[in-house]
């Protein structure tokens, strides 16, 4: 039996992913802003499932909480940042307000979940941490640029961290999913339109999935399996591609910029103070 702390758990993934642990005899501490969102499974499971409200905009309640669920659990074995949404516009369309809010939810407090959990994670010598990130932490679709901005942001911080926390047993793994039926579409945050975009690539992608022509092909059960089964894996892989679009967007962008720095190796080497003695 493991024990799992996980935020955002009242949709999507993280409400998958609760059932799914709770149901094989895991315990859960479940994080979300609305508590009695899973009143169904607290009444079906008693104490094996532990909730707490948090918003992950605010870094005291996240310490606050994750203090209190080691204190009230003892060893957490796994911890998911899932919560996140996803700014949905083109680029002049975001308010300041909106960019702050994408920034503040998806980037800094998941940095901060990480943050809190650490010092519990090496007292007890060890832990897995599973950063939910995104084909669009890999590859870009118009339309979404704030929140490829975070999902950028976090890939980078999280491969960073994942070389310092490896001597103290502690794994990471970003998950990577494609798009994947769950309520990432319903929950996305959208804002005026400008006609400006209209015709562009923003307005495109906007049409289609008003349209409901984005091809969703991912099986969210079957990703969150195999989520749960990734935390078998030693050591811990570094990421999981989750869906035939995700690898295949994630590949052909990791190609097309392979192949854009080869053709600029000449202008690289140009530049160096000392030619024979290149690094």
């Amino acid at each position: 039996m493991k024990t799992w702390f996980i935020t955002g758990s009242s949709s999507g993934f993280g409400r998958i992913l609760t059932e799914k642990l709770l149901k094989r005899g895991d315990r859960v501490a479940a994080t979300l802003r609305k508590v009695n969102a899973l009143d169904d499974l607290k009444e079906q499971y008693g104490d094996q499932l532990w909730t707490a409200k948090l918003d992950i905009t605010d870094t005291a309640e996240i310490r606050k909480v994750v203090d209190l669920a080691f204190a009230q659990l003892g060893k957490i074995d796994v911890m998911v940042n899932n919560a996140g949404y996803a700014l949905f516009c083109a680029v002049e369309e975001a308010s300041d307000e909106q960019i702050l809010q994408q920034i503040n939810t998806n980037i800094i407090g998941s940095i901060q979940v990480i943050r809190a959990i650490l010092p519990h994670f090496r007292t007890q010598g060890g832990g897995r941490i599973l950063q939910l990130s995104s084909a669009g932490g890999q590859t870009t679709y118009p339309n979404f640029s704030y929140y490829h901005a975070t999902k950028w942001a976090l890939e980078g911080f999280s491969e960073t961290i994942a070389k310092e926390i490896a001597p103290f047993n502690i794994g990471l793994t970003i998950v990577e999913p494609g798009a994947t039926k769950t309520s990432f579409v319903s929950a996305m945050v959208t804002a005026p339109v400008m006609e400006e975009y209209d015709q562009t690539p923003a307005g495109d992608v906007r049409r289609a999935v008003l349209a409901n022509a984005f091809p969703i092909n991912g099986d969210a059960q079957k990703a969150v399996q195999a989520i749960i089964d990734s935390t078998d894996v030693s050591p811990a892989p570094l990421r999981l591609a989750l869906g035939s679009d995700a690898y295949n967007d994630m590949l052909e962008n990791l190609i097309s910029r392979k192949e854009a720095l080869e053709a600029q190796k000449s202008i690289a080497f140009a530049i160096v103070r000392d030619p024979e003695n290149l690094y």
